[in-house]
């Protein structure tokens, strides 16, 4: 199937990559050849993917709470060592992968290493710099991953995001700054700049989840992401800091919920919803993650938020909405 630019008497048509993905296509005029679909129906599966993540924010964002309660009962490493490797159990028994199986997926094992690499790095020097900063400016900071994710985007694919979409990344970061820095400063320290590393950790991740999980096998990029996390944790919880645990029902409850939920089964849902949708989108969705974060704090503790908070919230929101209403023919597929 060859995908080209728009020339005359030709038709955008939507073409479907075997095992998922979507390519726009130029072909002459009239139906659509065998294998490409028209944009609606792909549009369909762009919007229930994008949703999907929506929902993986609220799961992230209303985690906050339960995790906050269980550091108390255990140093973060160990913490983290615990979620990935629950994850990886779960997700083993899930998928059952075979050893055909993992032959034939060498190239989402590879992607699923690097991936997973970048994602313990993320939380590792957001960890870090928790240390040196305060929680509003980490929270601030790791949020500029969307808009780390479109510029390292344009500068490895060397192709700029659509102008509605960076316009919307630039609202949505005018959001998070109002929600997350009420009365802070934006001098820039240690904790800081090890936060900035992990903001681009990050943004990373997106993008390679987004370069391997368009093809198939997305099952075994995800398993092989948390099993990587799962060993960088086992490997550095027991030096790189004073490992302390207490098995409290907090601490249990934290690690099935993060373990579970917030890992094995989101993990798994970005390697299948980020085949229908562009990492820029992706990465403006999780921006919902401290709104999520804000309205659990609220229903369980009552926590208002000020008018400042309350108006990034709504810019927040603005953004996505801002790279969401436009032409079906200007959406960017997924490569």
């Amino acid at each position: 199937m060859v995908c080209g630019g728009m020339r005359a008497g030709m038709q955008n048509v939507w073409c479907l990559r075997p095992g998922g993905g979507r390519r726009a296509c130029a072909y002459p005029a009239g139906p659509a050849p065998r294998g490409c679909d028209n944009s609606r129906v792909t549009l369909g599966r762009t919007r229930r993917a994008e949703l999907a993540l929506v929902l993986l924010s609220l799961i992230w964002g209303s985690t906050f709470v339960v995790v906050k309660a269980a550091l108390a009962d255990s140093s973060t490493l160990l913490f983290l060592a615990l979620r990935f490797a629950l994850a990886a159990t779960a997700l083993v028994l899930a998928f059952r992968p075979s050893a055909s199986a993992l032959r034939q997926n060498k190239r989402q094992i590879a992607g699923g290493v690097l991936a997973g690499v970048f994602l313990f790095t993320g939380y590792l020097l957001q960890t870090a710099g928790l240390r040196y900063t305060t929680p509003s400016k980490s929270a601030f900071i790791t949020g500029l991953s969307i808009v780390l994710t479109p510029v390292m985007a344009a500068l490895f694919e060397r192709k700029a995001p659509r102008l509605l979409e960076a316009a919307g990344v630039a609202v949505a970061t005018a959001g998070l700054a109002l929600l997350t820095l009420p009365g802070e400063t934006l001098r820039m320290g240690k904790g800081d700049l090890l936060t900035l590393a992990c903001a681009v950790a990050f943004a990373a991740q997106i993008l390679v989840v987004d370069w391997y999980a368009s093809s198939s096998g997305f099952q075994t990029l995800a398993l092989t992401q948390i099993a990587t996390a799962m060993l960088l944790s086992l490997g550095t919880f027991w030096w790189a800091e004073r490992p302390q645990i207490l098995w409290s029902r907090s601490l249990v409850l934290a690690v099935l919920i993060t373990g579970l939920l917030a890992t094995a089964l989101a993990f798994a849902v970005q390697a299948w919803a980020q085949r229908y949708t562009t990492p820029t989108r992706t990465a403006l969705i999780f921006a919902l993650e401290p709104v999520f974060a804000w309205a659990t704090s609220f229903l369980l503790t009552g926590e208002l938020l000020p008018r400042q908070a309350t108006l990034g919230a709504a810019l927040i929101l603005a953004g996505i909405l801002l790279a969401e209403i436009k032409p079906a023919a200007w959406r960017e597929s997924s490569t």
